[in-house]
């Protein structure tokens, strides 16, 4: 049996982490492949075609990283016994995703295991990644409504073919690309090299997590998505997809810090929103501020958990030594 050495509370963690990382950060990705083909394909159909670059991922990952799906992420947070206040930071999330939350999951999970220091600079990096999200989609969308408006241009019937095409392999590569940032906050409960065995039953249950996201159509925090402007559109997904792959492969190769997508994709469709409130006459900036203001003030939300998550174990629960029994599944 692989996962030898398991305890009650790594498996909890990454079974929590998991359902919450898919359920909660997926849809960043996978939200306006969604809203944008859902009344063209069945749900199992748009699942297989997540599931397939979801264990591409994993698959690379582990071949070209040494058996490290999270695509050395997790370097600056060693592998450490996981104890109930570790799998707590996904119940907690596991909570707040239910109720439609959008938070990171990143400062939510890792806070558990990071340092104050690497913490504060997951913070610094992610505060950059919203503001460079912001602006670069400002300026693009600037430009762009000036040519795209889905409602009064709409696509040729001869052309919308090539754009599902190019959503769909868009969506493929942003999925691909946001897994090598996220897949950390699922694999900091596990080993840091994982044998194949190992590897299966990840995919395994992974697969089978995003397959229930499919099927309950992203749940409720698919409505961050839906709230924006034509997001439902194939030609609009594609855009965003584009420009949201392009800032995270812009700060994975900056360095292996681990940072809130969440963050970036809620600055991203800030900055998009923001744009078309200038370009379209009946889009004012009075319905955009209140999205605006509603994502941010959840995103603070989320980031005033983390905090005290932290305080609480390295200031409370570590210094007056409250563990409970280790329960093992395997020997080591």
């Amino acid at each position: 049996m692989e996962f030898t050495g398991v305890t009650l509370w790594m498996a909890l963690g990454f079974i929590f982490a998991a359902y919450s990382v898919i359920g909660n950060d997926s849809i960043q990705t996978l939200g306006t492949f969604l809203a944008s083909n859902k009344e063209r394909f069945k749900w199992y159909t748009l699942w297989a075609a997540a599931s397939a670059a979801m264990v591409f991922t994993l698959l690379y990952g582990w071949y070209f990283y040494n058996g490290d799906i999270a695509y050395e992420r997790l370097t600056q947070i060693p592998f450490q016994e996981v104890q109930w206040y570790h799998a707590m930071a996904p119940m907690v999330l596991l909570l707040l995703t239910r109720i439609g939350i959008p938070v990171s999951t990143t400062f939510l999970v890792l806070s558990a295991f990071a340092s104050t220091v690497v913490l504060e600079k997951m913070l610094v990096k992610s505060m950059v990644g919203y503001g460079v999200a912001a602006f670069a989609a400002y300026g693009i969308w600037i430009l762009l409504e000036r040519w795209i408006d889905e409602k009064a241009d709409k696509l040729k019937p001869e052309n919308i073919r090539y754009w599902r095409i190019a959503q769909w392999l868009t969506s493929g590569w942003l999925f691909f690309a946001w897994l090598q940032h996220d897949m950390a906050n699922i694999a900091v409960f596990l080993p840091r090299q994982l044998t194949f065995g190992d590897l299966v039953i990840v995919m395994i249950v992974t697969v089978m997590l995003l397959g229930y996201i499919f099927y309950r159509e992203g749940g409720k925090i698919q409505s961050v998505v839906l709230d924006k402007q034509g997001t439902r559109y194939v030609r609009s997904a594609t855009i965003i997809n584009v420009v949201y792959v392009c800032i995270l492969y812009f700060f994975k190769e900056l360095n292996n810090l681990p940072m809130s997508t969440t963050w970036v994709f809620v600055g991203l469709l800030a900055g998009r929103e923001l744009a078309i409130s200038q370009i379209m006459p009946n889009y004012k900036f009075e319905y955009v501020f209140p999205i605006i203001a509603k994502d941010f003030g959840k995103m603070m939300l989320g980031l005033g958990v983390s905090v005290a998550i932290v305080l609480l174990i390295h200031y409370w629960i570590v210094p007056n030594g409250l563990y409970p029994i280790t329960i093992q599944f395997g020997k080591g």
